[in-house]
Protein backbone atom coordinates (compact mmCIF):
# COMPACT_ATOMS: atom_id res chain seq x y z
CA UNK A 1 0.00 0.00 0.00
CA UNK A 2 1.44 3.27 -1.03
CA UNK A 3 0.67 6.58 1.82
CA UNK A 4 0.69 9.54 0.53
CA UNK A 5 -0.05 12.75 2.42
CA UNK A 6 -1.26 16.04 0.49
CA UNK A 7 0.00 19.40 2.68
CA UNK A 8 -1.44 21.58 -0.85
CA UNK A 9 -2.91 21.76 -4.19
CA UNK A 10 -5.15 18.58 -3.56
CA UNK A 11 -7.99 20.84 -4.18
CA UNK A 12 -6.41 24.32 -5.58
CA UNK A 13 -3.58 25.60 -7.83
CA UNK A 14 -0.83 26.83 -5.17
CA UNK A 15 0.80 25.31 -2.26
CA UNK A 16 2.47 21.99 -3.68
CA UNK A 17 3.62 20.27 -1.13
CA UNK A 18 3.45 16.48 -1.47
CA UNK A 19 4.30 13.63 1.43
CA UNK A 20 5.25 10.13 -0.12
CA UNK A 21 6.26 7.48 2.52
CA UNK A 22 8.49 4.97 1.35
CA UNK A 23 7.97 2.81 4.07
CA UNK A 24 6.95 2.93 7.71
CA UNK A 25 9.77 5.17 8.86
CA UNK A 26 10.65 7.13 5.77
CA UNK A 27 9.50 9.74 3.64
CA UNK A 28 10.18 12.68 1.10
CA UNK A 29 8.22 15.61 0.51
CA UNK A 30 8.04 16.63 -3.31
CA UNK A 31 7.66 20.51 -3.80
CA UNK A 32 7.18 22.73 -0.72
CA UNK A 33 5.68 26.38 -1.93
CA UNK A 34 3.27 28.89 -1.10
CA UNK A 35 -0.23 29.36 -0.96
CA UNK A 36 -1.65 31.86 -3.22
CA UNK A 37 -5.18 33.91 -3.47
CA UNK A 38 -7.91 32.32 -2.87
CA UNK A 39 -6.06 29.00 -1.46
CA UNK A 40 -4.44 31.24 0.61
CA UNK A 41 -7.41 33.14 2.09
CA UNK A 42 -8.75 29.52 2.59
CA UNK A 43 -6.53 28.99 4.77
CA UNK A 44 -6.07 29.96 9.14
CA UNK A 45 -3.71 32.76 9.84
CA UNK A 46 -0.30 31.74 9.65
CA UNK A 47 -0.60 28.72 7.65
CA UNK A 48 2.34 29.36 5.48
CA UNK A 49 4.18 27.58 8.74
CA UNK A 50 5.05 23.91 8.31
CA UNK A 51 1.98 22.46 9.99
CA UNK A 52 2.89 18.95 9.98
CA UNK A 53 5.80 16.10 11.83
CA UNK A 54 9.04 16.49 9.41
CA UNK A 55 10.92 13.25 11.87
CA UNK A 56 10.43 10.85 9.65
CA UNK A 57 11.41 13.42 6.06
CA UNK A 58 14.21 12.64 4.41
CA UNK A 59 14.40 14.74 1.44
CA UNK A 60 12.95 17.65 -0.34
CA UNK A 61 12.51 17.23 -4.01
CA UNK A 62 11.68 20.30 -6.19
CA UNK A 63 9.88 19.70 -9.19
CA UNK A 64 10.62 23.57 -9.99
CA UNK A 65 11.48 26.93 -8.84
CA UNK A 66 7.55 28.80 -8.96
CA UNK A 67 6.82 30.46 -5.27
CA UNK A 68 3.90 27.95 -5.25
CA UNK A 69 6.50 24.90 -5.45
CA UNK A 70 9.25 26.34 -3.29
CA UNK A 71 7.92 29.69 -1.15
CA UNK A 72 7.37 27.60 1.95
CA UNK A 73 10.81 26.02 1.85
CA UNK A 74 11.78 29.04 4.84
CA UNK A 75 9.21 27.94 7.22
CA UNK A 76 10.54 24.63 6.44
CA UNK A 77 14.24 25.33 7.51
CA UNK A 78 12.81 27.33 10.68
CA UNK A 79 11.40 24.15 11.46
CA UNK A 80 14.08 22.38 11.45
CA UNK A 81 14.22 20.24 8.30
CA UNK A 82 18.32 19.97 7.08
CA UNK A 83 18.13 17.10 5.03
CA UNK A 84 18.84 17.32 1.14
CA UNK A 85 17.17 19.38 -0.96
CA UNK A 86 17.52 17.66 -4.86
CA UNK A 87 16.55 19.63 -8.28
CA UNK A 88 17.67 19.64 -11.44
CA UNK A 89 20.83 21.50 -12.24
CA UNK A 90 19.40 24.36 -13.64
CA UNK A 91 16.62 24.78 -10.82
CA UNK A 92 20.02 24.75 -8.31
CA UNK A 93 21.20 27.79 -10.09
CA UNK A 94 17.29 29.37 -9.86
CA UNK A 95 16.46 28.72 -6.38
CA UNK A 96 18.70 30.92 -4.51
CA UNK A 97 18.01 33.88 -6.94
CA UNK A 98 14.51 33.09 -6.14
CA UNK A 99 14.14 32.25 -2.26
CA UNK A 100 16.11 35.94 -1.74
CA UNK A 101 13.62 37.75 -3.64
CA UNK A 102 11.18 35.95 -1.54
CA UNK A 103 12.49 36.78 1.97
CA UNK A 104 13.15 39.77 1.19
CA UNK A 105 9.66 40.60 0.58
CA UNK A 106 7.63 38.67 3.14
CA UNK A 107 10.34 38.04 6.05
CA UNK A 108 13.24 40.53 6.67
CA UNK A 109 15.88 42.66 5.02
CA UNK A 110 18.54 42.57 6.76
CA UNK A 111 21.41 41.76 4.70
CA UNK A 112 23.02 39.09 7.36
CA UNK A 113 20.19 37.00 8.07
CA UNK A 114 19.70 36.86 4.19
CA UNK A 115 22.80 35.95 3.27
CA UNK A 116 22.93 33.29 6.30
CA UNK A 117 19.61 31.75 4.99
CA UNK A 118 21.05 31.50 1.22
CA UNK A 119 24.01 29.85 2.65
CA UNK A 120 22.25 27.28 4.34
CA UNK A 121 20.15 26.95 1.35
CA UNK A 122 23.05 26.31 -0.87
CA UNK A 123 24.85 23.69 1.61
CA UNK A 124 21.74 21.19 1.44
CA UNK A 125 21.01 22.07 -2.24
CA UNK A 126 21.75 18.38 -4.28
CA UNK A 127 21.81 19.10 -7.91
CA UNK A 128 20.97 15.78 -9.94
CA UNK A 129 21.39 15.80 -13.80
CA UNK A 130 18.09 14.48 -15.63
CA UNK A 131 17.87 10.83 -16.61
CA UNK A 132 20.24 9.53 -13.99
CA UNK A 133 19.09 7.44 -11.40
CA UNK A 134 20.45 8.69 -7.43
CA UNK A 135 19.96 7.19 -3.77
CA UNK A 136 17.78 9.14 -1.65
CA UNK A 137 19.23 9.60 1.88
CA UNK A 138 18.45 6.41 2.89
CA UNK A 139 19.38 4.82 0.22
CA UNK A 140 17.61 1.06 0.98
CA UNK A 141 14.57 2.95 0.53
CA UNK A 142 14.48 4.11 -2.57
CA UNK A 143 16.32 5.93 -5.97
CA UNK A 144 15.20 9.04 -7.99
CA UNK A 145 15.28 10.32 -11.33
CA UNK A 146 14.62 13.30 -12.86
CA UNK A 147 13.12 14.12 -16.43
CA UNK A 148 12.51 17.38 -18.04
CA UNK A 149 9.18 18.73 -17.74
CA UNK A 150 9.09 21.34 -20.59
CA UNK A 151 7.29 24.22 -17.71
CA UNK A 152 10.22 26.51 -17.26
CA UNK A 153 14.11 26.08 -16.94
CA UNK A 154 14.86 23.02 -15.55
CA UNK A 155 11.16 21.63 -14.60
CA UNK A 156 11.58 18.32 -13.92
CA UNK A 157 9.47 15.28 -13.55
CA UNK A 158 9.86 13.05 -10.63
CA UNK A 159 10.46 9.28 -10.81
CA UNK A 160 10.54 7.58 -7.57
CA UNK A 161 11.70 3.76 -7.26
CA UNK A 162 10.93 1.59 -4.11
CA UNK A 163 12.81 -1.54 -3.22
CA UNK A 164 9.44 -3.63 -3.77
CA UNK A 165 9.55 -2.37 -7.79
CA UNK A 166 6.71 0.30 -7.53
CA UNK A 167 7.12 3.22 -9.18
CA UNK A 168 5.59 6.68 -8.51
CA UNK A 169 5.68 9.40 -10.90
CA UNK A 170 4.74 13.02 -9.93
CA UNK A 171 4.62 15.22 -13.22
CA UNK A 172 5.12 18.58 -11.38
CA UNK A 173 3.99 21.35 -13.43
CA UNK A 174 4.07 20.13 -17.35
CA UNK A 175 4.58 22.93 -19.91
CA UNK A 176 2.93 22.33 -23.36
CA UNK A 177 4.41 20.97 -26.46
CA UNK A 178 5.90 22.86 -29.07
CA UNK A 179 7.05 25.94 -26.28
CA UNK A 180 9.75 28.13 -27.23
CA UNK A 181 12.52 27.94 -25.77
CA UNK A 182 12.35 24.41 -23.64
CA UNK A 183 12.03 21.27 -25.16
CA UNK A 184 8.93 19.19 -24.80
CA UNK A 185 7.98 17.51 -21.73
CA UNK A 186 10.13 13.84 -21.38
CA UNK A 187 7.43 11.03 -20.37
CA UNK A 188 8.65 7.89 -18.25
CA UNK A 189 7.95 4.45 -19.36
CA UNK A 190 5.77 3.10 -16.50
CA UNK A 191 4.29 4.37 -13.42
CA UNK A 192 2.23 2.33 -10.46
CA UNK A 193 1.23 5.69 -9.58
CA UNK A 194 1.23 8.88 -11.91
CA UNK A 195 0.72 12.01 -9.52
CA UNK A 196 -0.88 14.48 -12.49
CA UNK A 197 -1.05 18.42 -12.62
CA UNK A 198 -4.63 19.31 -13.69
CA UNK A 199 -4.41 23.19 -13.84
CA UNK A 200 -6.31 23.32 -17.64
CA UNK A 201 -7.84 19.79 -17.27
CA UNK A 202 -10.55 21.43 -18.62
CA UNK A 203 -9.49 23.99 -21.01
CA UNK A 204 -7.51 23.34 -24.50
CA UNK A 205 -5.12 26.73 -25.45
CA UNK A 206 -4.41 28.72 -28.13
CA UNK A 207 -2.09 27.22 -30.72
CA UNK A 208 1.16 29.06 -31.14
CA UNK A 209 0.83 30.65 -34.15
CA UNK A 210 -2.65 31.99 -33.01
CA UNK A 211 -1.49 33.81 -30.04
CA UNK A 212 1.48 35.16 -31.63
CA UNK A 213 -0.97 37.06 -34.28
CA UNK A 214 -3.11 38.38 -31.34
CA UNK A 215 -0.10 39.86 -29.76
CA UNK A 216 1.50 41.18 -32.41
CA UNK A 217 -2.38 42.91 -32.91
CA UNK A 218 -2.34 44.37 -29.82
CA UNK A 219 1.15 45.28 -29.79
CA UNK A 220 0.11 47.26 -33.14
CA UNK A 221 -3.36 48.99 -31.40
CA UNK A 222 -0.79 50.50 -28.64
CA UNK A 223 1.69 52.00 -31.09
CA UNK A 224 -1.64 53.28 -32.87
CA UNK A 225 -3.57 54.67 -29.81
CA UNK A 226 0.19 56.21 -28.46
CA UNK A 227 -1.03 53.74 -25.03
CA UNK A 228 0.69 51.35 -23.05
CA UNK A 229 0.84 47.79 -23.11
CA UNK A 230 0.84 46.18 -19.76
CA UNK A 231 1.67 42.17 -19.71
CA UNK A 232 1.95 40.88 -15.50
CA UNK A 233 4.23 38.05 -15.77
CA UNK A 234 6.04 35.81 -13.60
CA UNK A 235 9.55 36.86 -13.60
CA UNK A 236 11.19 33.54 -14.34
CA UNK A 237 9.39 31.51 -17.24
CA UNK A 238 6.81 33.89 -18.56
CA UNK A 239 8.93 36.71 -18.88
CA UNK A 240 11.55 34.81 -21.07
CA UNK A 241 8.89 33.29 -23.01
CA UNK A 242 6.99 36.52 -23.99
CA UNK A 243 11.07 38.61 -24.81
CA UNK A 244 11.30 34.94 -27.24
CA UNK A 245 8.00 35.44 -29.13
CA UNK A 246 8.38 39.44 -29.15
CA UNK A 247 11.83 39.13 -30.69
CA UNK A 248 10.53 36.79 -33.13
CA UNK A 249 7.65 39.41 -34.48
CA UNK A 250 10.07 42.50 -34.53
CA UNK A 251 12.41 39.92 -36.32
CA UNK A 252 9.80 39.45 -39.08
CA UNK A 253 7.99 43.49 -39.21
CA UNK A 254 8.71 43.27 -43.32
CA UNK A 255 9.82 46.90 -42.64
CA UNK A 256 7.87 47.85 -40.05
CA UNK A 257 9.86 50.31 -38.66
CA UNK A 258 7.22 52.22 -36.44
CA UNK A 259 6.86 48.96 -34.94
CA UNK A 260 10.03 48.25 -34.62
CA UNK A 261 10.69 51.34 -32.83
CA UNK A 262 8.56 50.66 -29.06
CA UNK A 263 10.49 50.39 -26.62
CA UNK A 264 10.37 46.69 -24.61
CA UNK A 265 10.27 47.51 -21.10
CA UNK A 266 10.96 44.56 -18.42
CA UNK A 267 10.41 46.14 -14.92
CA UNK A 268 11.05 43.52 -12.33
CA UNK A 269 14.64 43.41 -11.02
CA UNK A 270 13.98 39.57 -10.49
CA UNK A 271 13.22 39.43 -13.90
CA UNK A 272 16.32 40.82 -15.36
CA UNK A 273 18.17 38.04 -13.30
CA UNK A 274 16.44 34.91 -14.37
CA UNK A 275 17.24 36.33 -18.00
CA UNK A 276 20.33 36.71 -17.57
CA UNK A 277 20.52 33.05 -15.81
CA UNK A 278 18.27 31.81 -18.88
CA UNK A 279 21.03 33.32 -21.06
CA UNK A 280 23.94 31.70 -19.38
CA UNK A 281 22.27 28.20 -19.76
CA UNK A 282 21.54 28.55 -23.29
CA UNK A 283 22.63 24.60 -23.45
CA UNK A 284 19.20 23.80 -21.70
CA UNK A 285 17.37 25.54 -24.49
CA UNK A 286 15.95 23.25 -27.16
CA UNK A 287 16.85 23.09 -31.11
CA UNK A 288 14.91 26.10 -32.70
CA UNK A 289 16.39 28.63 -29.79
CA UNK A 290 20.04 27.24 -30.53
CA UNK A 291 19.75 27.64 -33.86
CA UNK A 292 18.86 31.42 -33.40
CA UNK A 293 21.98 31.88 -31.59
CA UNK A 294 23.52 30.70 -33.70
CA UNK A 295 22.23 32.93 -36.75
CA UNK A 296 23.43 35.56 -34.86
CA UNK A 297 19.96 36.55 -33.25
CA UNK A 298 19.43 37.39 -29.51
CA UNK A 299 16.10 36.54 -28.19
CA UNK A 300 16.15 37.41 -24.81
CA UNK A 301 18.69 40.29 -25.50
CA UNK A 302 17.78 42.58 -28.62
CA UNK A 303 17.55 45.74 -29.72
CA UNK A 304 14.94 48.12 -28.02
CA UNK A 305 14.77 46.07 -25.08
CA UNK A 306 15.12 48.08 -21.89
CA UNK A 307 15.51 46.74 -18.51
CA UNK A 308 14.45 48.52 -15.68
CA UNK A 309 16.64 47.84 -12.23
CA UNK A 310 16.06 50.57 -9.16
CA UNK A 311 12.69 51.79 -7.10
CA UNK A 312 13.88 55.75 -8.50
CA UNK A 313 14.11 54.62 -12.56
CA UNK A 314 10.94 52.58 -12.05
CA UNK A 315 8.93 55.98 -10.89
CA UNK A 316 10.61 58.13 -13.32
CA UNK A 317 9.89 55.94 -16.01
CA UNK A 318 6.05 55.58 -14.50
CA UNK A 319 5.54 59.36 -14.59
CA UNK A 320 6.76 59.53 -17.70
CA UNK A 321 3.93 57.24 -19.42
CA UNK A 322 1.59 58.53 -17.64
CA UNK A 323 2.00 62.52 -19.22
CA UNK A 324 3.73 61.22 -22.37
CA UNK A 325 2.13 59.95 -25.55
CA UNK A 326 4.85 57.81 -26.17
CA UNK A 327 3.72 53.91 -26.84
CA UNK A 328 5.41 51.35 -24.65
CA UNK A 329 5.38 47.62 -24.12
CA UNK A 330 5.78 46.86 -20.45
CA UNK A 331 6.81 43.30 -18.64
CA UNK A 332 6.35 43.61 -14.80
CA UNK A 333 6.16 41.04 -11.92
CA UNK A 334 4.00 39.87 -10.17
CA UNK A 335 1.84 37.79 -13.34
CA UNK A 336 -1.15 37.34 -10.57
CA UNK A 337 -0.93 41.16 -9.68
CA UNK A 338 -1.00 40.39 -6.07
CA UNK A 339 2.05 42.89 -5.68
CA UNK A 340 5.26 43.70 -7.13
CA UNK A 341 5.86 46.82 -9.90
CA UNK A 342 2.66 45.66 -11.79
CA UNK A 343 0.81 47.19 -9.45
CA UNK A 344 1.54 50.80 -9.35
CA UNK A 345 1.94 50.38 -13.53
CA UNK A 346 -2.23 49.35 -12.60
CA UNK A 347 -3.03 52.47 -10.67
CA UNK A 348 -1.40 54.69 -12.89
CA UNK A 349 -2.47 53.75 -16.32
CA UNK A 350 -5.77 51.51 -16.08
CA UNK A 351 -7.66 54.22 -16.21
CA UNK A 352 -6.13 55.65 -19.25
CA UNK A 353 -8.52 54.06 -22.41
CA UNK A 354 -5.48 53.76 -24.32
CA UNK A 355 -3.93 51.37 -22.44
CA UNK A 356 -4.09 47.79 -22.79
CA UNK A 357 -3.80 44.96 -20.04
CA UNK A 358 -2.40 41.76 -21.71
CA UNK A 359 -3.06 38.23 -19.33
CA UNK A 360 -0.95 35.42 -20.44
CA UNK A 361 -1.09 33.42 -17.74
CA UNK A 362 -2.83 31.58 -14.83
CA UNK A 363 -4.90 33.89 -12.54
CA UNK A 364 -5.92 32.37 -9.25
CA UNK A 365 -9.11 33.28 -7.66
CA UNK A 366 -8.98 36.22 -4.86
CA UNK A 367 -6.66 37.71 -7.07
CA UNK A 368 -6.27 41.14 -8.49
CA UNK A 369 -5.87 39.61 -11.32
CA UNK A 370 -8.63 37.42 -11.42
CA UNK A 371 -10.32 40.36 -11.14
CA UNK A 372 -9.63 42.46 -13.63
CA UNK A 373 -9.60 39.56 -15.64
CA UNK A 374 -13.01 38.99 -15.37
CA UNK A 375 -13.99 42.63 -16.24
CA UNK A 376 -16.32 43.40 -18.94
CA UNK A 377 -16.72 47.29 -18.95
CA UNK A 378 -15.33 49.95 -17.60
CA UNK A 379 -15.73 49.62 -13.24
CA UNK A 380 -14.14 50.50 -10.44
CA UNK A 381 -11.79 47.81 -8.98
CA UNK A 382 -9.99 48.39 -5.64
CA UNK A 383 -5.98 48.45 -6.39
CA UNK A 384 -3.17 48.24 -3.37
CA UNK A 385 -6.31 49.51 -1.69
CA UNK A 386 -7.10 53.08 -3.75
CA UNK A 387 -10.67 52.75 -5.45
CA UNK A 388 -9.05 52.57 -9.15
CA UNK A 389 -11.62 53.32 -12.24
CA UNK A 390 -10.48 50.74 -15.08
CA UNK A 391 -11.17 52.16 -18.70
CA UNK A 392 -7.83 49.90 -20.36
CA UNK A 393 -8.86 47.26 -22.47
CA UNK A 394 -8.12 43.37 -21.37
CA UNK A 395 -7.14 41.03 -22.72
CA UNK A 396 -6.54 37.42 -21.59
CA UNK A 397 -4.00 34.96 -24.19
CA UNK A 398 -4.65 31.57 -22.85
CA UNK A 399 -2.18 29.69 -25.06
CA UNK A 400 1.41 32.02 -23.31
CA UNK A 401 0.31 29.23 -20.27
CA UNK A 402 3.28 27.64 -18.94
CA UNK A 403 0.95 24.83 -17.65
CA UNK A 404 -0.31 22.05 -20.62
CA UNK A 405 -3.98 22.43 -21.87
CA UNK A 406 -6.40 19.21 -21.65
CA UNK A 407 -4.91 17.86 -25.02
CA UNK A 408 -0.88 17.91 -23.85
CA UNK A 409 -2.06 16.14 -20.29
CA UNK A 410 -3.65 13.10 -22.21
CA UNK A 411 -0.89 13.11 -25.09
CA UNK A 412 1.68 12.76 -22.00
CA UNK A 413 -0.23 10.11 -20.60
CA UNK A 414 -0.78 8.28 -23.93
CA UNK A 415 3.65 8.43 -24.47
CA UNK A 416 3.95 6.44 -21.57
CA UNK A 417 5.03 3.02 -23.42
CA UNK A 418 2.95 1.54 -20.48
CA UNK A 419 -0.03 2.92 -19.17
CA UNK A 420 -0.10 4.02 -15.29
CA UNK A 421 -2.40 1.65 -12.99
CA UNK A 422 -3.54 4.64 -11.84
CA UNK A 423 -3.57 8.34 -12.22
CA UNK A 424 -4.58 10.98 -9.01
CA UNK A 425 -4.97 14.21 -10.12
CA UNK A 426 -3.89 17.40 -8.35
CA UNK A 427 -2.51 21.05 -8.31
CA UNK A 428 -6.28 22.18 -9.98
CA UNK A 429 -9.88 23.25 -9.38
CA UNK A 430 -12.22 20.68 -8.21
CA UNK A 431 -13.95 21.35 -11.88
CA UNK A 432 -10.20 21.17 -13.73
CA UNK A 433 -9.83 17.82 -11.93
CA UNK A 434 -13.08 16.56 -12.91
CA UNK A 435 -12.96 17.65 -16.71
CA UNK A 436 -9.57 15.95 -17.17
CA UNK A 437 -10.61 12.52 -14.95
CA UNK A 438 -13.84 12.56 -17.63
CA UNK A 439 -11.15 12.73 -20.78
CA UNK A 440 -8.80 10.57 -19.48
CA UNK A 441 -11.31 7.66 -17.99
CA UNK A 442 -12.91 7.88 -21.86
CA UNK A 443 -9.42 7.76 -23.34
CA UNK A 444 -7.96 5.08 -21.13
CA UNK A 445 -10.91 2.90 -20.02
CA UNK A 446 -8.49 0.52 -17.97
CA UNK A 447 -6.63 2.96 -15.61
CA UNK A 448 -7.78 3.79 -12.46
CA UNK A 449 -8.69 8.07 -12.05
CA UNK A 450 -8.90 9.23 -8.56
CA UNK A 451 -9.33 13.25 -7.88
CA UNK A 452 -7.81 14.41 -5.01
CA UNK A 453 -10.15 17.56 -4.37
CA UNK A 454 -12.76 14.77 -3.69
CA UNK A 455 -10.36 12.53 -1.50
CA UNK A 456 -9.68 15.52 0.82
CA UNK A 457 -10.51 15.36 4.23
CA UNK A 458 -10.33 19.49 4.52
CA UNK A 459 -10.29 21.26 1.62
CA UNK A 460 -6.68 22.41 1.93
CA UNK A 461 -5.19 19.22 3.06
CA UNK A 462 -5.93 15.26 2.51
CA UNK A 463 -4.39 12.13 4.13
CA UNK A 464 -4.77 9.63 1.46
CA UNK A 465 -3.30 6.16 0.10
CA UNK A 466 -3.67 4.38 -3.29
CA UNK A 467 -3.00 0.35 -3.45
Amino acid sequence: MLKLHHHGAASGVTGSCHQLYLDDQHSILVDCGLFQGEDLERRAPGEHHIDFDLSQVQALIVTHCHIDHIGRIPYLLAAGFRGPILCSQASAYLLPLILEDAIKLGFTRDRTLVSRFLEQIRSQLQPLDYHHWHALPAPAVGMVRLRPAGHILGSSIVEVALPNKKRIVFSGDLGCYNTPLLPDPDAPEAADLLVLESTYGNRSHEHRAERSQKLKQILQSTLENRGVTLIPAFSIGRTQELLYEIEDLLHNLNGDQAMAQVPIIVDSPLAAKITTSYRQLQHLWDKEARHKISSNRHPLDFDHLITIDGHRQHQELLNRLQVSAEPAIVIAASGMCSGGRIVNYLKALAPDPRTDIVFVGYQANGTLGRRLQQLNAPTEVEIDGQPTRVEASIHTLSGYSAHADQPDLIRFVASMAFPPKCIRLIHGSPVAQKGLANCLKRTFPGIKVELAATMASAPVKASVSST
